[in-house]
C-alpha cells in the first residue's frame, strides 16, 4: 500500500464494513478505543461469523501511552474429555476439522473481552455492554447479507461435511447464498443476556450450564467445570526492533513469532519498497524472508507450557542471530517441506489439566 490512510477524528478497521462501523460509533459516543474494538468485535461474530465466532479465542494488544503494551491470552486449554486415546479410539489418526471433536477447547473469546473492559474502566470507559453489544444484536436480529467470502467458507467441497454436523443447518442455512438477507435471533437472544446478565454468565451461570448440556449431548470433549476454571491470562508481549520502530505481539499459542520474525528479517535485508503489486525482487525478499520463520513454527512454536525454549529467545541473543544468517542468501532457496503431523502428539491434551489459570 503507497498510501496510508490518516484521520483525526478516530478511525475502527476490521474485516467486515458493518463491524468497522459498530466500532466507529461507539468511539463517536466517547467511548475508548477498548469499547470500540469491542463492539467491532461483538459485530463480527454476527456478520463474519466462519472466522470470529462467540465460540473462538482472543488476544489483545492494549498499549496505553506512556506505559508498556499490555497483551492479553484469551485462548482455551483443551478440554478435559480430550485425550488423545478418545481420538484413536474412534480410528482418527488427526485431529477432524469440523464435528463434535473437533470442538475440544474452552471458548476463551468472552474472558478476553472482560479482561480488556477491566484495563477499560482504568481509562474513565463509561458505556455499558448494552451499548457496545447493540450493533451485533441489531444485525442479528434484523438480519445481514451474506457475503461472497462468507458464502465461501460454507459452500463448495465443505458443505457436504458441514450439513451432517449436528445444529449447522438451524444456524447457517442460506449463508452459501452471497446476498442473501439472514437472521440470527437466538444469538441476538444471547448477547442480550450477556449484556444484562455480565460476561461471566457465559462460564459460570445460567449461559455456562445450558451451553455444557449442549456440549455433552453432543459429546465434545469440553465440560462444565471446563468452562468454570476458565480464565484468561494476562502476557508480556514479545517485541522486536525494526527500522524506525517496535513492534509488539502475542506469545505462543499464537503466530505472533513467526510474524515478528518475517517482519524483521523483511527488514534486515534492507527490503525495499514494492513498486508494484508483482514486484520481483521484493516479493523475492519476502518469501526469504518467510522460509526460515515457517521452519521455526512448525518445529518449536506451540503451546507454551510445552517449548523448551521462551519464545522471546528466538528474537534476543544467539538465536536470532542464527535465523537473521539463515535469511541473508541472495539466491533464492527451498522452500522447506512441510512436516506431515503423524497422529495426535501426546502433550497436546494435557493444556486444561494444569488447572485454573489466573487473570
Amino acid at each position: 500500500m503507497h498510501n496510508t490512510p490518516m484521520t483525526l477524528r478516530g478511525m475502527v478497521t476490521a474485516p467486515h464494513h458493518l463491524a468497522s462501523q459498530a466500532g466507529l460509533s461507539v468511539l463517536r459516543e466517547g467511548g475508548n478505543a477498548i469499547e470500540a474494538a469491542l463492539a467491532a468485535c461483538a459485530a463480527c461474530a454476527v456478520v463474519y461469523p466462519h472466522m470470529n465466532g462467540l465460540a473462538g479465542d482472543g488476544f489483545w494488544l492494549i498499549h496505553e501511552p506512556g506505559k508498556a503494551p499490555v497483551c492479553i491470552d484469551a485462548s482455551g486449554a483443551a478440554g478435559t474429555g480430550a485425550d488423545p486415546a478418545v481420538y484413536r479410539a474412534k480410528g482418527l489418526k488427526e485431529m477432524p476439522g469440523v464435528g463434535p471433536l473437533a470442538a475440544s477447547t474452552v471458548p476463551g473469546m468472552l474472558s478476553g473481552w472482560q479482561a480488556a473492559l477491566e484495563i477499560s474502566a482504568r481509562w474513565e470507559g463509561r458505556l455499558p455492554l448494552s451499548r457496545l453489544f447493540e450493533e451485533a444484536a441489531h444485525h442479528a436480529r434484523a438480519g445481514v447479507a451474506s457475503t461472497p467470502v462468507v458464502a465461501a467458507s460454507m459452500g463448495g467441497e465443505r458443505r457436504a461435511l458441514l450439513l451432517r454436523q449436528p445444529g449447522f443447518t438451524a444456524a447457517f442455512s442460506g449463508w452459501e447464498t452471497p446476498g442473501k438477507i439472514l437472521t440470527q435471533p437466538k444469538l441476538a437472544d444471547l448477547f442480550e443476556r450477556l449484556a444484562a446478565k455480565g460476561l461471566d454468565d457465559f462460564y459460570r451461570g445460567e449461559i455456562a450450564r445450558h451451553l455444557s448440556q449442549f456440549l455433552r449431548a453432543l459429546g465434545c470433549p469440553v465440560t462444565g467445570n471446563d468452562l468454570a476454571r476458565h480464565r484468561s491470562v494476562r502476557r508480556r508481549p514479545l517485541s522486536l526492533a525494526v527500522t524506525g520502530a517496535t513492534l509488539y505481539n502475542a506469545p505462543p499459542p499464537t503466530q505472533g513469532l513467526t510474524a515478528l520474525m518475517i517482519t524483521g528479517l523483511f527488514d534486515r535485508l534492507k527490503a525495499r519498497r514494492a513498486k508494484t503489486p508483482f514486484d520481483v525482487e521484493a516479493l523475492h525478499q519476502l518469501i526469504e524472508a518467510i522460509k526460515p520463520a515457517y521452519e521455526l513454527r512448525d518445529r518449536h512454536i506451540t503451546d507454551p507450557a510445552y517449548m523448551s525454549i521462551h519464545a522471546g529467545t528466538y528474537i534476543e541473543g544467539p538465536c536470532s542471530t542464527a535465523w537473521r544468517a539463515a535469511s541473508l542468501s541472495a539466491a533464492p532457496s527451498p522452500s522447506p517441506r512441510p512436516r506431515r503431523r503423524r497422529g495426535i502428539p501426546s502433550g497436546w491434551a494435557s493444556w486444561m489439566g494444569r488447572g485454573a489459570r489466573s487473570a
